[in-house]
């Protein structure tokens, strides 16, 4: 399970659109079932505690890189339960360190640099 930190246009189209679907997960972990379940634990659902806003943003920004490649995008967030702070501070790696595991991926990530 992973939510970036860099501008989504840096990703490639299968981590794009890993994200979205991670980031409805997790969505769904922290607003619908209260942390309960197997990846309310998860260093990624603990650093998006009390930050719903935030991830609901993170979202926006994803469907707004969807609408520049345009991709088709059916799945809105209700935006009722988007609370807390309106930005992540909280790294599991750095924007740095985030840039270089990308780069060292063998996909399409590097052509968006």
């Amino acid at each position: 399970m992973r939510v970036w930190d860099i501008h989504p246009k840096h990703l490639c189209r299968k981590h794009l659109l890993a994200e979205h679907r991670e980031l409805h997960g997790l969505w769904n972990i922290l607003t619908k079932y209260r942390g309960k379940g197997g990846y309310s634990r998860h260093p990624e659902t603990l650093r998006w505690v009390g930050k719903t806003k935030a991830l609901y943003m993170r979202h926006e920004a994803l469907v707004n890189e969807f609408a520049r490649r345009d991709y088709k995008h059916h799945t809105p967030l209700d935006k009722k339960p988007a609370k807390g702070k309106q930005t992540q501070e909280i790294f599991i790696n750095t924007i740095r360190e985030q840039e270089i595991l990308l780069g060292n991926k063998t996909c399409e990530c590097l052509l968006h640099w």
